[in-house]
């Protein structure tokens, strides 16, 4: 009998266990070193000390709607464990208030570096945002600077805004450019186009720094300091703006590049660089936020809301409704202008025009109220600030109220339209309630359910039989006719019978008998 290779290494083992242990031995030192050199490979760019960076694009003016989708996009980068943030900054500026949010954010992050990367225009507040970053890299002919601040008048001209808020903006330029080391007066003259700026010598200690004549003029050893004729771009009545080869030479900048492509190269990062891009999400609420889609939602919302409320219960009215508001709200909070607040006031008034409409007779405070809270919630919902403080905040504000108020005049005569024609609307007839009969147990003809005419041949004071549960509201039956009504407040069973005590329109309000 022929005996196997295996085999006689198996009789080997048996005579001699150590073989075994250098075989296990073996193995083990041969996976070891494959899980290493597998891990080397999948960190090899981490193991030569290149970082992860992640780059948001902000390429478009400075608003709250704007402002608010950046904020989530850089946390969303923080939360990552990013090494590096670059905003690609392609801007023309705009709101203070919010440009001032966004540096803070910037400013306030640790333990990641921020990196501003200019390939055109960063222009007014997309300027401080860049100069809130810990570097600032542009393209040679890319444009930085220019960050007055100014309001359009009632003639429609531009003007420097009241000294008031152009301090406040100042000094924020001269602590945001302290704190990432940047020549502190060349970032003020960014908001100041009456100062102007130079570069000055210490005759004593041969000190080089930049200096403006407010600076000079507030230093006890300014005669120490010997001053070049102003900087070309600082110079009386105009704002400091430079292009990426003089913002380096000034130190603004801290480097030119060529294109995006350099970015990795130059602050040493693995490639490719994970982009943020703008998701369906962003588009959408950038969408539902304008005005026009604002106007429509608003007018679809209310319209539908009351064909709900003439025929209650959940059908295609109150579905629409919801849909309509859902998504006006919706934007609104990922906008970043709308809370719980706005929701719970507007909530609350549509409760108190239900309670107006379905218990409490008449139209009187509730229903008022109802309508103040509701149209109020929806101007506060795309608000950023409690009371306005500017002209653009007041212009901003009157053309928030005059979307809520052209749909609210749209749905009043969208109201009167349908309140005549809907019922010979095809299709949309059947949102009315038409005279249906009711066949009673012998196969004839029994009373005629009418809902719409036949309230106009109630009176006050004729009797009736309740057809159902009146709590409050319900069907009562006069003669041949069914009609809705409701009572002052108290429950009554079927079969009770009840008098007219109130007539207003169509509204009919019983009292038990």
């Amino acid at each position: 009998m022929t005996t196997t290779k295996s085999n006689a290494m198996l009789r080997s083992f048996d005579r001699d266990p150590a073989a075994i242990m250098r075989l296990v031995l073996a193995f083990v030192v041969t996976a070891i070193a494959l899980l290493q050199c597998q891990q080397a490979i999948a960190q090899s760019d981490v193991g030569s000390g290149k970082r992860r960076g992640v780059l948001i694009e902000f390429k478009e003016d400075i608003n709250p709607l704007s402002g608010a989708l950046l904020k989530r996009k850089f946390e969303a980068a923080v939360e990552s464990d990013a090494d590096v943030i670059i905003l690609d900054i392609q801007s023309p500026g705009g709101f203070t208030s919010v440009t001032f949010e966004l540096m803070d954010m910037v400013l306030e992050t640790k333990d990641v570096e921020t990196v501003a990367y200019i390939e055109k225009d960063a222009i007014s507040g997309a300027a401080l945002l860049a100069l809130s970053t810990d570097t600032i890299l542009m393209r040679p002919d890319a444009r930085m600077g220019d960050a007055g601040e100014i309001v359009m008048g009632e003639d429609g001209a531009f003007r420097y805004t009241p000294a008031k808020s152009r301090s406040v903006l100042a000094q924020k330029v001269r602590d945001t450019a302290e704190a990432t080391g940047r020549p502190l007066a060349l970032a003020e003259k960014m908001t100041d186009k009456d100062m102007v700026v130079y570069q000055a010598t210490n005759n004593e200690t041969g000190e080089k720094r930049y200096l403006s004549d407010k600076d000079l003029a507030s230093r006890e050893d300014a005669d120490q300091w010997e001053l070049s004729p102003p900087i070309r771009e600082a110079g009386k009545e105009m704002f400091f703006t430079v292009n990426g080869r003089r913002g380096v030479e000034l130190g603004m900048v801290d480097q030119t590049i060529e294109g995006r492509d350099e970015l990795a190269k130059v602050l040493n990062l693995q490639e490719p660089i994970v982009e943020m891009e703008r998701s369906w999400t962003d588009t959408l609420v950038f969408l539902l936020n304008s005005q026009f889609v604002t106007f429509l939602l608003l007018l679809i919302g209310l319209v539908a809301l009351a064909i709900e409320l003439s025929a209650p219960g959940i059908g295609i009215g109150g579905l629409t409704s919801v849909l309509c508001f859902g998504l006006f709200f919706w934007a609104r909070f990922l906008g970043g202008t709308s809370g719980w607040l706005e929701v719970i006031l507007f909530l609350t008034g549509i409760l108190f025009i239900a309670a107006e409409v379905f218990v409490i007779p008449g139209f009187g405070v509730a229903g008022i109220s109802g309508l103040a809270l509701s149209l109020g919630a929806l101007v506060m919902a795309s608000r950023r600030f409690a009371l306005p403080e500017n002209e653009i905040q007041w212009t901003s504000l009157a053309t928030d109220m005059m979307t809520v108020m052209g749909a609210f005049l749209g749905f009043l005569v969208c109201l009167a339209v349908m309140a005549k024609y809907l019922g010979d609307i095809p299709g949309l007839s059947r949102l009315t309630l038409r005279p249906q009969v009711m066949v009673a147990a012998d196969g004839g003809a029994s009373a005629t359910l009418v809902s719409g005419p036949a309230w106009q041949r109630v009176e006050i004071g004729d009797t009736g039989a309740a057809m159902s549960p009146l709590r409050p509201s319900g069907k009562v039956q006069f003669g041949d006719d069914a009609v809705d009504v409701v009572t002052e407040g108290d429950y009554i069973d079927p079969g009770t019978e009840v008098r007219v005590v109130n007539k207003q329109g169509a509204r009919v309000t019983v009292r038990k008998v």
